[in-house]
């Protein structure tokens, strides 16, 4: 055995073996988008959130203005600001993306760390 092996069985408590063993399967998309909400650094997906959430009113806003124009400059002007906010808010929301990403890979990892820890004993 390795060190790291050791560091790896010590770090598994009864309660991540216990957690692993009655897991279904891999998380639905919209249960790791949950999770994203608890937590450490929860509050940074809440801030993201409330962000997206202004520029998508923003938007609509801007876009709901574009259409009762009667001018083309100003409905020029209030459609580029309505999609330039809305495309903000899209790229606001998918910068959780990276993070989904990794959670699934660590919670991939302690469930290999788990199978290898429970075939040594």
């Amino acid at each position: 055995m390795s060190k790291i092996d050791d560091m790896i069985r010590e770090a598994l408590r009864c309660e991540d073996r216990a957690a692993m063993r009655d897991d279904d399967g891999e998380p639905s998309f919209f249960a790791l988008s949950r999770s994203q909400f608890h937590g450490v650094n929860g509050w940074i997906a809440w801030v993201i959130m409330i962000f997206q959430f202004i520029f998508s009113v923003l938007g609509v806003y801007c876009l709901v203005r574009m259409f009762l124009a009667s001018e083309v400059l100003a409905a020029l002007k209030w459609g580029i600001s309505g999609s330039t906010a809305l495309i903000l808010g899209l790229q606001i929301k998918l910068s959780l993306m990276p993070q989904i990403q990794a959670d699934r890979v660590i919670r991939e990892i302690r469930r290999l760390e788990l199978r290898l820890s429970s075939t040594e004993k």
